[in-house]
This record gives C-alpha cells, sequence and structure tokens, in this order.
C-alpha cells in the first residue's frame, strides 16, 4: 500500500481552497473530472495528508484548516459534493502563524518535521520570505515547491545545496492547468508550426483574488516569467488588472498577428475564462507527487519532469 505524501503549506488562500476541496471530493466521490494524472508512481489523487499549514491572516491562523479555507479575503467558492455533507468535516490540524522573518526559521523547520514536501502557495513578489522558507526546508530534510514568481530554483547556489542535500526543489512559477501562458504559448507555437509569421502578440489579464491584487502592487517577478512561459521578443504582456467583482475568476484577452503565404494577414482574437485557483490546484496535485517520488528516490534538485508545469524553470530569466 502506498504511504500517503505528507504535505506542509505556505500561504491558506484560494489556491489551497481549491487544492484541499478538491482533493477530498476526489477522495469522498472517486470523480476524475479535471484530473489529468490519478496515478504517478502508484501515488493517488486522495493519498496526500496535510501535516502542517502557516498563515498570517489573523483571520485563519489557529482555526482548522478546513475553516479557514473560508476565511476572507478568500474568494473561491465551496466545491459541491453531490450526495454527501455540504461542509468539509474538520481536519484536526491548526493552522500556525507563518514566517514574519529570517529569525524564525528555525521555529518553522521544527514544525516541518514529518512531513515530505513543503508547498509555498504564498503571494509572489516577496522573495526574502520564500527564500526563508526555502531554507527552513532545507534545515527540516523536506523537498521545497516554489508556487510563485519569485527566484529560488533558478537560484543556482540555493538549487546546488538541495542538490547535495539530497531534497527536490521545484519551481518558479506554476503555469495553470489550462490558463493564458499555455494557451498562448500552444497558439504561437501553432502558427511557427503551419510556417506563417508572427508579426506581433500581447495578453491582457484580469483577476478579483489577493494574489492578483498583489501582483498589480508587485507585477516585476511575475511579468519577467510569463515573458519566460512564451519563449519570443514579439509578444507583449499588459500589466496585471486587479477586478475585485471577478472573485476567483480570471479573465484573459489574447491577441496574435501574423503573416501567411504572400504577405496576407492573419488576426486572432480569444477569450478565457476559468476559475484561477483550480488552474493551480490542477498543477500542484501533480507537482507535491513527482516532489514525493524525487524524494523518496533520493533525487535532489530539480527534476526535469516537472518542467512542463512551470513558467520559469531552471536556467530562464529572473
Amino acid at each position: 500500500m502506498i504511504e500517503k505524501v505528507k504535505v506542509a503549506v505556505v500561504g491558506v488562500g484560494n489556491n489551497t481552497s481549491a487544492l484541499v476541496q478538491g482533493i477530498n471530493l476526489h477522495r469522498r466521490t472517486g470523480s476524475l473530472v479535471g484530473i489529468h494524472r490519478p496515478l504517478i508512481a502508484g501515488i493517488g489523487v486522495g493519498d496526500i495528508a496535510f501535516t502542517a499549514a502557516f498563515a498570517l491572516s489573523d483571520a485563519k491562523v489557529g482555526e482548522d484548516l478546513h475553516q479557514a479555507i473560508f476565511a476572507p479575503p478568500n474568494n473561491f467558492p465551496r466545491l459541491d459534493f453531490p450526495r454527501l455533507d455540504a461542509d468539509l468535516a474538520p481536519s484536526g490540524m491548526t493552522v500556525q502563524r507563518g514566517l514574519v522573518d529570517s529569525t524564525e526559521i528555525e521555529r518553522v523547520a521544527l514544525a516541518l518535521k514529518g512531513s515530505e514536501v513543503l508547498l509555498y502557495s504564498a503571494p509572489s513578489g516577496r522573495p526574502d520570505t520564500a527564500r526563508a522558507y526555502a531554507e527552513a526546508a532545507l534545515k527540516a530534510g523536506v523537498a521545497f515547491i516554489n508556487t510563485t514568481s519569485d527566484p529560488i530554483a533558478r537560484d543556482a547556489s540555493l538549487l546546488t545545496r538541495f542538490e547535495e542535500a539530497g531534497l527536490p526543489l521545484i519551481g518558479d512559477d506554476l503555469a495553470s492547468q489550462f490558463g493564458t501562458s499555455v494557451l498562448h504559448h500552444a497558439l504561437l507555437r501553432l502558427i511557427e508550426e503551419r510556417g506563417l509569421t508572427l508579426t506581433s502578440s500581447y495578453q491582457v489579464n484580469l483577476g478579483g483574488t489577493e494574489d492578483f491584487r498583489n501582483l498589480v502592487e508587485n507585477p516585476n517577478t511575475k511579468h519577467q516569467s510569463k515573458l519566460n512561459a512564451l519563449g519570443s521578443d514579439k509578444v507583449q504582456v499588459a500589466p496585471l488588472g486587479y477586478l475585485p467583482h471577478l472573485k476567483s475568476q480570471k479573465i484573459t484577452h489574447l491577441n496574435i498577428e501574423a503573416l501567411g503565404w504572400g504577405g496576407t494577414s492573419v488576426s486572432l482574437d480569444v477569450r478565457l475564462q476559468v476559475h484561477d485557483p483550480s488552474g493551480a490546484a490542477g498543477v500542484n496535485i501533480d507537482l507535491i507527487r513527482l516532489a514525493a517520488v524525487a524524494l523518496r528516490s533520493g533525487r535532489g534538485g530539480y527534476p526535469a519532469e516537472a518542467a512542463s508545469h512551470l513558467k520559469s524553470p531552471p536556467g530562464t530569466s529572473v
């Protein structure tokens, strides 16, 4: 019987809510809707045990994880549990106060004992905090997944330390299960494969989560990460727009202009609307299991099989 993957999570926001709810929905119904890989090396979607959670919000710290994921400003909806109770039973695990500064690395490392994987799902734009949690993971002997655009796996010295410790380090920045970067990249690749000449392209992203609000205020690393994912100097990424009424939904507008045979014009406009946290959870469930497989087999550093899930893996621009 496969041993459950013991996971600690930093950030009890919308992405964590989507992940926790989705795992419980699968566990209770067996539904495979929206699941890319039901098994990875024998580890199923339901084979996840949350062992620790860290947050800074007073509304979440001290609460059971299954209550904290619904605390404002979280706005990811409650998933439907058909024929089952509408509410999640208590998890039995209390959310702890997160790391405030680097002097608390030791405290966090002690709280990570017994965990295998630390999923860093806090907002982007806080590189010092992300690095401090990575240091805590190193001290605790835990694999680290950086879902943000802050450069952690792209830090060569940090990656080397994880390699030498035999601990996986996965990052940086999620490529959502079906999000802007994945769709835009696929369309650009299709333009090239069909022999058209790209002349210009842009994307506009609007969302209503706290992560969107934070990224509007701290856009630098996210902007570069999106450019890394698209891989073309003819693409422009407009500044992110925060619209609270969208809640957990993200709306994207894409435009591609190209030239075909004889220099004739081709123009493509696409509108995509998704629940952004679901896109993250659909990727995180795979990254957690990939990290656990690498850890259990003694492979430290960056596992190449994670590349398709990331915008900015090691070697891309910071």
